[in-house]
Order: C-alpha cells, then sequence, then structure tokens
C-alpha cells in the first residue's frame, strides 16, 4: 500500500511537470490530481523539490532498463555492442520528441536540470557499457588497448548527441539524425573490434 500511494504520486507529478511545466504544478495540484490531500503528500515528500528527485529517477530508471535488456542478451559482444548503441539513440530521440515524456519538458528548461539527469543516468549507463566492453575484450573480440579508450569516448559522444537532438541543430552541422547515427555506430563498433576479428568490421 505505501509503495503503491508513493508510485501513484510520482506519476501523478510526472504528468503535471510534463504538461504545466515544474514552476507551475504546486503541492496543492499535485494533491488534487492524485486524490490525496496533503498531509498525505507530506508522508513521503518533504517538498516539491523531493519529488521532483523521484521524478527524474523514475523516469531515468526507465530508460536505463531498456540498456540493461540489451546487456542481458545472450548474443555476439560485437552485436550485443551494436544493439546498445542503437538503443542509445532511440532513447535519446524518443524522450525529446514523445509528447508527454516529462523529461521532454525539464530539456526544455535550463541546461542545470539536463545535468541533473545526465548525471544520474551516464553513472549507470557506464556501468553497463562497461559490461559488454568487458565482456568483449574476455572473449577476444574487442581489442584491449581499444576497450580502455571506447568507454570515455560513449560518455562524451553521447552528450553530443544528446545536445544536438534537444538543439535540433542537425542542418547547422550538416547531419541528419540517421546519418549521425549510422557514423557513430560503425565508427565505435569498427574502432573497438580486436583486427583477428576484422571479418566483423562493416565499411
Amino acid at each position: 500500500m505505501v509503495t503503491k500511494t508513493r508510485d501513484k504520486l510520482i506519476e501523478v507529478a510526472r504528468q503535471l511537470f510534463a504538461n504545466k511545466g515544474i514552476e507551475n504544478t504546486t503541492m496543492n495540484d499535485i494533491a488534487n490530481a492524485s486524490d490525496k490531500g496533503r498531509r498525505t503528500i507530506y508522508t513521503y515528500f518533504k517538498n516539491k523539490r523531493e519529488i521532483y528527485d523521484a521524478v527524474i529517477e523514475r523516469e531515468s530508471e526507465q530508460l536505463i532498463q531498456r540498456l540493461r535488456q540489451i546487456v542481458s542478451l545472450d548474443v555476439d559482444p560485437v552485436d550485443k555492442l551494436r544493439q546498445y548503441l542503437l538503443t542509445r539513440f532511440e532513447i535519446v530521440d524518443e524522450t525529446i520528441h514523445r509528447r508527454d515524456s516529462s523529461l521532454r519538458s525539464f530539456f526544455r528548461g535550463d541546461f542545470r536540470r539536463i545535468d541533473r539527469i545526465r548525471r544520474l543516468a551516464v553513472a549507470k549507463e557506464r556501468e553497463l557499457f562497461d559490461s559488454i566492453i568487458v565482456e568483449g575484450v574476455e572473449r577476444g573480440v574487442f581489442d584491449p588497448g581499444q576497450a580502455k579508450n571506447i568507454t570515455t569516448l560513449e560518455t562524451i559522444v553521447f552528450q553530443g548527441v544528446d545536445y544536438t537532438h534537444l538543439r535540433n541543430n542537425f542542418k547547422q552541422i550538416k547531419l541528419t539524425p540517421d546519418t549521425m547515427r549510422s557514423s557513430i555506430v560503425d565508427f565505435m563498433v569498427n574502432g573497438v573490434i580486436a583486427r583477428s576479428n576484422d571479418s566483423n568490421v562493416i565499411y
């Protein structure tokens, strides 16, 4: 019961934040929309900031869960890495363009919010990404030297990807979303494959 009530409050807040914006949503709004009294809300959250943090955590975890599913696949590390990167592109595209996404509304705010979301997600993403690379190295599929650099590269690259989708400045950098995606995925996958596995390289 406790978990269900807290989950409902988070979901109601998520929808309100997405539709009205964070600043325009009050604790009374959340209480009315959830059919709960303010006293009930304050049982679970001290203030709107705590609810906001819970919404960010929930949405971040839902996005990361899709990446976890890729990591758990029983496929060749090269295929797993490619699927992971493609899924990561899908996530940023859907997050920014999904109409009811609370993250989408946050992206339209200041960049401090984006930075908080990124910091929260990066540690989780990095652990998952590392597990794919380690598996590839252990199986002799990925080059150990390149593997040391690709995790840092992935973090930096997707910060740029997120920014470009957010700003929708593809024309300015003379790229399309599809061109960006295919170029980055091919470069990263081909760059980490061990030379003895060049048959997996896509040119």
